[in-house]
């Protein structure tokens, strides 16, 4: 390798770089490194581990430093001797970096930049991300002007590097218009690096589904930037769209979402890459199933607790189903989901069903506490269960004392009158006459919450002659909850079903995660969870993966769909639920990354072959199989891709400007 190429400096003086060793470093910027703001949070942190056994100390992560979650996510470190001249020069220009290892598993480092010292030249960055690049701004929104700071910032620290270390072929993958910003900006300066840019959504398709837009059935009538101008985010949706353009490779996660982004954002994605999960942090090949019992134990006693005041139901017939993620009420399918419950409960006391369905609304929305009826029934609950394990203890000597003897006990001898008198005070006051709430906490706007008023509507007031019962927990569970007491991903193993019958959803994580816990689930075919289902596994309905149909087809024929499954399974016995979820987890190893990752492994060659054609490799991928170099690329994504976007850099002359 003994060619070089022409990198302009910052005067626009054009000189040549020594040739390019074959070693590449990978640099991947998110808005979302050690903070979760979102789903992206959840890519990074379960595909570290994978990234980290393919690139090793050629990887970091960038982002915006957030104290809050710096001191608990970070173990800082200081900087590598190769990254120590680039931050001191980011220090001149009021940019102060944070280094230091991401406190997951896989360790990456993270180099997290504090952007406070570029405030005060906020308007300067805003008239040249729109002198050079055409992007306008928004007075007013903060977000933004966040996004425009850290964008710079970023620009900044690759300069730099790319200045020190003059023969490091440099990957740099962003994520999300957040981290966009950057990467127009670089082009327009000539910054000699290769780009990847990854959307998992679009501004205008997620907007437009939140709006109630049927946005599939006439996606090609949709004009993106008029659209985006009318609901006021324009200038993000204009990122989105430069960053898009500007990228050596285009990616998105899945065929559905990649139908947008041709549309909305005016180039289709090169490659598709779905999202994976870290399976061994959920892997229990041998366990997984006393893992459910032991999880649905304490499902149990929270709904002992609040529904046991008012009237009991057989807990060995008691199936629990859910559904989580962002309180978008038709995105994520809620609509479609409590129109299914109200339909099974006609459906299950018509056929006088012995068996009982509680089904849990998790999403976070405004709240004002927890409710006070919800708290006084966990409260009894509490006192009761302290009560009866005093009691068991006291219980247990004597009945020793007395089979000692030779012997057996009367009842009277085991619990004294006094033990009696205070379990029946107890029970007494236990007893409530008011039926359950729907609602564990006191929502802000309680009137218009539109969870609650279409439970109001379809009459699931959890009264006794209902065999479908629902609690909406409109806060998302930990094991700092009151009520529940433990994490998501245990109480995702008690429950039996998973529901996410999402409108718009690019991926979906909430099915994903209840697959590798060997749990069925539902999905829809408009999330790109679904789509991967449909491409990918021909039976799936068959292990427990369900995918209902919602492109091109009315409500009432999705709400029907999950009204059937979610009846199956009140009709199967525990052995054919049993081995309903061992053939779900036996699926679980197809998502982990160091399967899935290899279509990012797919970008990030595509993306040094055509910015540094053939000058730069990847480092060799550990986990390929030995029949396979590269993985197979997705159903649905792009061959051969748009023209070879050759840098405008290498053609300029003196006259180019900074």
């Amino acid at each position: 390798m003994n060619s070089s190429i022409d990198s302009p400096t910052r005067d626009g003086v054009v000189t040549p770089l020594p040739p390019l060793p074959e070693a590449a470093m990978l640099l991947e910027v998110s808005w979302e490194v050690c903070s979760q703001v979102g789903g992206i949070y959840t890519v990074l942190r379960t595909k570290a581990p994978a990234t980290v056994r393919r690139w090793g100390e050629q990887y970091a992560l960038v982002g915006p430093y957030r104290e809050h979650s710096a001191r608990v996510e970070v173990e800082p470190h200081a900087p590598p001797d190769w990254l120590r001249v680039p931050l001191f020069e980011l220090e001149g220009l009021g940019i102060r970096a944070h280094v230091g290892n991401w406190l997951i598993s896989g360790r990456p480092m993270v180099i997290l930049l504090d952007t406070a010292g570029l405030r005060r030249r906020l308007g300067e960055l805003k008239y040249f991300l729109w002198k050079d690049n055409g992007i306008g701004s928004c007075d007013g929104d903060w977000e933004f002007d966040d996004n425009v700071l850290f964008g710079f910032a970023v620009v900044e620290l690759i300069t730099a590097l790319r200045r020190h270390l003059p023969a490091r072929p440099l990957l740099v993958h962003c994520h999300e218009w957040q981290a966009g910003v950057c990467l127009p900006v670089m082009r327009h300066r000539g910054v000699d690096v290769a780009t990847v840019f990854t959307t998992h959504a679009t501004m205008v398709g997620r907007n437009l589904c939140a709006a109630n837009d049927n946005i599939y059935d006439h996606l090609d009538q949709i004009d993106a930037g008029r659209a985006a101008a009318t609901c006021g985010y324009a200038h993000r949706h204009s990122v989105e769209g430069a960053a898009a353009q500007a990228a050596d490779v285009f990616t998105t996660v899945s065929g559905i979402t990649a139908l947008e982004a041709e549309r909305f954002l005016g180039r289709r994605p090169d490659v598709l890459v779905p999202n994976g999960i870290n399976v061994a942090r959920f892997a229990a090949p041998h366990e997984f199933q006393v893992l459910h019992r032991e999880a649905k134990e304490r499902i149990h006693q929270f709904v002992i607790a609040h529904f046991f005041p008012s009237y009991t139901f057989d807990l060995d017939r008691t199936l629990y189903v859910f559904t989580a993620g962002r309180y978008e009420y038709r995105n994520k399918g809620l609509d479609v989901f409590i129109e299914s419950l109200a339909r099974l409960n006609e459906r299950m006391k018509a056929e006088g069903s012995p068996a009982t369905v509680v089904a849990f609304i998790v999403t976070k929305a405004p709240v004002r506490g927890l409710n006070v009826d919800t708290l006084n029934r966990q409260a009894m609950f509490n006192e009761l269960r302290d009560a009866c394990d005093e009691i068991k203890d006291e219980v247990g000597y004597r009945l020793l004392r007395i089979i000692a003897t030779g012997r057996m006990p009367r009842f009277d001898e085991l619990i004294d009158q006094y033990a009696q008198v205070r379990l029946k005070r107890m029970m007494f006051s236990w007893r409530s006459s008011p039926p359950p709430a729907i609602v564990t906490h006191d929502l802000v706007d309680d009137v218009n919450d539109p969870v609650l008023c279409h439970l109001r509507h379809r009459g699931l007031w959890n009264l006794e002659h209902d065999r479908v019962k629902v609690v909406f927990h409109p806060d998302f569970i930990s094991v700092a909850s009151p009520l529940f007491g433990m994490d998501y991903d245990q109480f995702v193993r008690g429950c039996h079903m998973g529901v996410f019958p999402s409108y718009y959803e690019p991926w979906g994580y909430t099915p994903l995660e209840c697959v590798v816990s060997g749990l069925p689930s539902i999905t829809s075919d408009l999330s790109g969870f679904g789509d991967y289902l449909i491409q990918n596994f021909p039976n799936h309905d068959e292990v427990g993966m369900y995918v209902a149909r919602r492109r091109g087809q009315p409500f009432e024929v999705t709400v029907q769909q999950v009204t059937e499954w979610l009846h199956q399974i009140t009709l199967m016995n525990r052995r054919e639920r049993i081995a309903l979820r061992n053939r779900t987890e036996q699926h679980a190893e197809h998502f982990d990354w160091t399967n899935l990752g290899r279509h990012y492994w797919t970008a990030h060659a595509l993306a040094l072959e055509r910015h540094y054609a053939g000058r730069a490799t990847m480092p060799p991928d550990p986990d390929a199989p030995a029949s396979a170099a590269q993985p197979p690329r997705l159903p649905g994504a792009a061959t051969d891709g748009p023209p070879l976007r050759r840098r405008e850099s290498k053609r300029r002359t003196a006259k180019s400007k900074d």
